[in-house]
């Protein structure tokens, strides 16, 4: 089963994140788990 995320951001932020992930070719879903790849480590906490 699909699930959805909403998230309320400004515009500059959703200006910012959009030029970002246009830049790296990712989709919206793309640009998500990126990010969570680039966190996921030993020295991420809590």
């Amino acid at each position: 089963m699909a699930k959805s995320i909403h998230i309320e951001v400004s515009e500059e932020q959703f200006e910012e994140l959009s030029e970002f992930k246009d830049r790296r070719g990712y989709t919206w879903k793309g640009l998500l788990l990126e990010g969570h790849r680039a966190l996921d480590t030993d020295e991420t906490t809590g």
